[in-house]
């Protein structure tokens, strides 16, 4: 069974949604830590309260790389296969993601490669889309550039703003990251320049 490595910065509902998924069985993989830069980070309380192992490495003066470096010896302790951007807001260095080839996943607030980058869904609401979503991918050395797993469409609607919006992408989100996880974790996929092609080995 693949161990992940939860990365993220704040409330974690992607990481709520994952380990529920986890606890009931529908996901096949082992949580074996989450880890995140802030210590005020809600989703750290909610992965100890759920019995995950979990721990706060302040990343606040430091440098990336350095940091990073840090970053990389927890999640060796714990032996992980596959890290998960869970509203992770620091950029990986390229040595990083250099550490863990194409098993880093990230999910993104909008129908990517639209939109790329911070306040997705402010972007869509003012650009005027009539469609707009999430995206779940492998994280490259590129700014949310890497290969495809999923995507989930969500409609705009009149009064839509960029917090109704959130809303209603969120509850994407919790559904597709997993289903995401499963197939990368599943080793069943083969990589066709940027998209994911899962059930082909």
């Amino acid at each position: 069974m693949k161990r992940i490595g939860v990365l993220l910065s704040g409330r974690g509902s992607n990481f709520q949604a994952i380990a529920r998924n986890v606890r009931n069985g529908s996901l096949p993989v082992e949580i074996a830590i989450v880890i995140s830069n802030r210590a005020e980070a809600a989703g750290l309380s909610i992965a100890t309260d759920l019995g995950f192992p979990a721990v706060c490495l302040p990343s606040k003066g430091l440098d990336r790389e350095t940091y990073d470096r840090q970053l990389l010896d927890e999640l060796s302790k714990h032996n992980v296969d596959l890290i998960c951007l869970a509203g992770y807001m620091r950029l990986l260095s390229p040595a990083f993601i250099r550490a863990f080839p194409m098993r880093i996943l990230n999910i993104h607030p909008s129908l990517l490669p639209s939109f790329p980058g911070l306040d997705a869904q402010h972007q869509a609401v003012e650009h005027g889309v009539k469609y707009s979503g999430c995206t779940v991918h492998i994280v490259d050395e590129h700014l949310d550039a890497g290969p495809i797993i999923l995507q989930a469409v969500v409609a705009l609607e009149g009064n839509d703003s960029a917090d109704t919006l959130s809303a209603r992408i969120l509850a994407e989100e919790h559904r597709i990251y997993s289903e995401a996880i499963r197939i990368v974790a599943s080793g069943n996929y083969r990589i066709d320049g940027r998209r994911v092609n899962p059930g082909v080995s």
